[in-house]
């Protein structure tokens, strides 16, 4: 009994130490957006980084997705007779649900991975350590730009991701199933409200704050050498998948009993 206090004990130790380092890391990076003049250069590079970059595989997930859905909605609407729908449920499943979550862990997995690798080399490697000699706020130059490029580009993003499902989710209703386009599009424009986007859309913003905030987080505290860029990678994809997972119930949940999507 008295081991497994302990061991409860010691995890509790650790848990409280990374969520207080992960407050005082956002703290100080909050504190430098608002008090130092932003990097603009940095800013947009990593806006074309992260946006353009990520442009391909959002293009071809909202795609297939919107394409499966399809398939699978018209696998059970034919059961009943309703397949009238399909364009209805496809387009709330994309816009509300599997766009900006299915964008926000494939962009988890290419860009938080490359923040905590880039960064974390520069750890390792001192290239910190010479900003901080010259001068250079290492959390103007690096942390700020990655986090508000970030949420401004995943938006950006979804909404892509958003379009290419629907799309998909058309071509595939109407040159393989058969189905009216009229009442693809029809159902569309009169059951989808501005807040079944923007509710989304917000939804993409925070998850693009979560995954450049845990990515930079690990980057930046990197330890142990190349191990420990390899380390500082593999848990940055995995801890911001799963807080962006998490995340996205609660958000979920928010903007239904708020009335805002």
């Amino acid at each position: 009994m008295s081991e497994f206090l302990d061991l409860l004990g010691r995890g509790t130790l650790v848990l409280s130490d990374q969520v207080g380092s992960f407050t005082m890391f956002m703290g100080r990076t909050v504190q430098t957006l608002v008090t130092t003049r932003p990097k603009i250069r940095q800013l947009f590079q990593q806006m074309e980084n992260i946006g353009i970059g990520s442009l391909s595989i959002t293009i071809l997930t909202g795609a297939f997705t919107g394409l499966a859905f399809a398939l699978q909605s018209y696998i059970g609407f034919s059961r009943v007779g309703t397949e009238e729908f399909i364009g209805l449920v496809v387009t709330l499943g994309m816009t509300r649900e599997l766009g900006p979550v299915l964008t926000g862990l494939m962009v988890t997995g290419r860009c938080s991975s490359a923040m905590a690798a880039e960064i974390g080399t520069m750890r390792i490697t001192e290239q910190i350590d010479a900003l901080q000699t010259l001068g250079i706020d290492p959390f103007q130059y690096l942390i700020v730009p990655r986090i508000v490029a970030s949420t401004l580009m995943m938006p950006c993003l979804t909404i892509v991701s958003m379009i290419c499902g629907i799309i998909g989710g058309y071509l595939l209703c109407i040159y393989s199933l058969g189905l009216s386009p009229e009442n693809y599009i029809n159902i569309i424009q009169e059951r989808v409200a501005l807040s079944d986007i923007t509710g989304g859309l917000f939804k993409a913003a925070v998850f693009g704050f979560i995954f450049s905030w845990v990515g930079t987080y690990k980057g930046y505290m990197t330890t142990g050498g190349s191990q420990g860029v390899g380390r500082a990678t593999t848990e940055s994809v995995v801890i911001a998948s799963i807080i962006l997972l998490i995340a996205n119930y609660f958000l979920s949940s928010f903007l239904f009993q708020t009335g805002l999507a």
